[in-house]
């Protein structure tokens, strides 16, 4: 049985020689430690067929158990796993997979965040790899690890007051999210699209969650990959900004006034009143911003509209 085992193995790890794994940042940005989700490192991950057959792989619909990232320090120290990632190996739980078949010079890709892997919690300079599991996590002695990407991770903006908007047009890319109350949340969202300032605008809004408001989108969503899922969220934010969809929460009010803001612990409501200008009147709305907090970090995932006549 063992010799059987060691012999299988052996084939298995002569086919390794024809999978070739690359990776690239998928939208480089600046990155800062932690924060996975304000702050993502998107990687694009391709598994091409070098050989002549049919390459055959596992890939599970979790991909945790298909790949691993690799983060050194320039010291050589190997960065920490995310404690997620710990916790989902080790609980007792199917894993979903499905085959993939690929000819001579085709290629698969997805995409992850690096962060959702890795616990990068100092700026640094650090070099990152990627191990493929063919046979899936459970099987790591086949592995196939892709080329080293170096990535440098900034100290962390510092934190900005909460009566102005956090920093300049021209360094939004350097913004993350304060742990500042519901009603300057809406505050700061609405003058960022006062302003076009669309980092800004984005930065405490659960794009997700507003994608999701419609329950064709929801389905859609919920039923593609992950890599198709980041494109529909990329998808959704490009055509907010060329106001080709809710048209409601992207319209620009001239000036708009907090009325009414309620919380407890995790949801709230913000209601404001808003003054859209036309060339004879001022149209008036009153609109409602729910939110909700995830890690001390208030964000806007719905909202509705009333119209409340014209001036």
């Amino acid at each position: 049985m063992a010799a059987a085992q060691t012999a299988g193995k052996a084939a298995a790890a002569a086919d390794l020689d024809n999978i070739s794994v690359s990776i690239k940042y998928f939208d480089r940005t600046m990155y800062y430690p932690g924060n996975a989700d304000a702050n993502p490192i998107f990687v694009h991950i391709s598994i091409k067929n070098e050989a002549a057959e049919t390459l055959r792989f596992k890939l599970a619909d979790d991909r945790m158990f298909s790949i691993d990232f690799i983060a050194y320090s320039v010291k050589n120290a190997q960065l920490p796993q995310t404690e997620a990632l710990i916790r989902r190996r080790t609980t007792n739980q199917t894993v979903y997979f499905r085959e993939i078949a690929l000819e001579q010079g085709e290629e698969y890709s997805f995409i992850e965040n690096l962060k959702n892997y890795i616990d990068i919690t100092e700026p640094s300079v650090y070099y990152v790899e990627l191990k493929f599991y063919p046979e899936l996590y459970k099987s790591k002695y086949l592995d196939v690890t892709s080329n080293r990407l170096t990535l440098e991770v900034r100290p962390s903006p510092s934190a900005a007051s909460a009566t102005v908007l956090p920093v300049k047009e021209k360094t939004a890319e350097l913004l993350r999210p304060e742990e500042i109350s519901p009603d300057k949340v809406v505050e700061q969202t609405i003058i960022a699209r006062q302003k076009s300032l669309w980092d800004q605008y984005f930065l405490y809004m659960d794009v997700e969650a507003m994608l999701q408001r419609t329950p064709s989108a929801k389905r859609k969503y919920t039923s593609v990959s992950a890599d198709e899922r980041a494109r529909m969220l990329e998808r959704y934010k490009a055509d907010l900004m060329q106001s080709k969809i809710d048209n409601d929460i992207v319209a620009v009010p001239e000036r708009f006034e907090i009325e009414r803001t309620v919380y407890n612990r995790t949801e709230g409501t913000v209601t404001v009143t808003e003054w859209f200008k036309y060339p004879n009147y001022h149209e008036k709305k009153s609109y409602v911003y729910k939110v909700r907090q995830r890690e001390g970090i208030w964000q806007i995932y719905d909202y509705t509209v009333t119209n409340l006549g014209t001036e």
